[in-house]
């Protein structure tokens, strides 16, 4: 039985849930035919707006004038407002104002547009330097809020570049901290051969003095090449009670011709 109570339960959630987005769904593609239908219905009146401009010269073309400029200012600065808001929280006052100034723009436009069907131009050369007035200054401060707002935003975004222009620099030094020039360490220069020597009786010449003290082999000269090589010392006296050795074979090619070698008898 519970279940039941469940699947029923989760029926009516799913079917209340359906209705919600079938009506958001209506209500959104309503909104979306509002507006292209708003926007077609503009472009359709600027259109005979500038026709009615540049065909019928004089009061008629003075009126249509005067509602092109009144409604591209008041467009203009409305989408500056919302393309604005919901960056900077702060133009909320600004929106209000615009309601109030576009209420005027509408009255301001319905006058013009009843002018229009006025058979009486004489009617509408007497009024025209008033409505003149009143368009002039309605655009006037649509345009010194719009200028006012689009000033701003300029201003946030070269704000907003330079906070980050330095943040990127902070960044890069701090990615480039190895180029900092790190203190050498002194070096320490071998001494020249006239040169004293460091403190120390153990103190030994850097080896490049070596290799320039220590001579190089060359060739010869006469003097050198005929002087024969000196003959090793000769060895020192057996001690005593010891047995005698074989002379060494130097020792022996030294031996004279006439010296013969003493041979041992034979006993038989």
């Amino acid at each position: 039985m519970e279940a039941i109570w469940i699947l029923l339960l989760l029926f009516v959630l799913i079917m209340l849930l359906g209705v919600y987005a079938a009506v958001r769904t209506v209500r959104a593609a309503k909104r979306g035919i509002d507006r292209t239908v708003h926007q077609a219905r503009r472009t359709v009146e600027e259109t005979r707006l500038r026709a009615r401009q540049l065909a019928q010269p004089g009061a008629a073309g003075d009126l249509a004038q005067l509602r092109l400029s009144l409604r591209g200012s008041m467009r203009a600065t409305e989408q500056a407002l919302q393309a604005a808001a919901p960056q900077d929280r702060s133009l909320s006052e600004s929106l209000g104002l615009f309601q109030r100034l576009s209420a005027h723009g509408q009255d301001l436009d319905a006058d013009l547009k009843r002018l229009e069907q006025e058979p009486d131009k004489a009617r509408i050369a007497a009024l025209l330097p008033e409505l003149r007035q009143r368009t002039q200054r309605i655009t006037h401060s649509a345009d010194s809020l719009r200028w006012a707002v689009q000033e701003r935003t300029q201003r946030l975004a070269h704000d907003d570049l330079d906070s980050l222009g330095r943040e990127i620099e902070l960044e890069t030094g701090a990615l480039r901290h190895w180029t900092a020039a790190e203190p050498e360490a002194p070096r320490t220069e071998a001494p020249g051969p006239g040169a004293p020597g460091p403190a120390g009786a153990g103190a030994r010449p850097a080896p490049e003095a070596e290799a320039r003290l220590t001579p190089e082999p060359g060739p010869r000269t006469g003097s050198e090449a005929g002087r024969e090589p000196e003959s090793p010392p000769s060895p020192s006296p057996p001690a005593l009670g010891a047995t005698p050795t074989e002379p060494p074979t130097w020792q022996n090619s030294w031996q004279k011709p006439w010296q013969e070698p003493t041979r041992p008898e034979n006993p038989a």
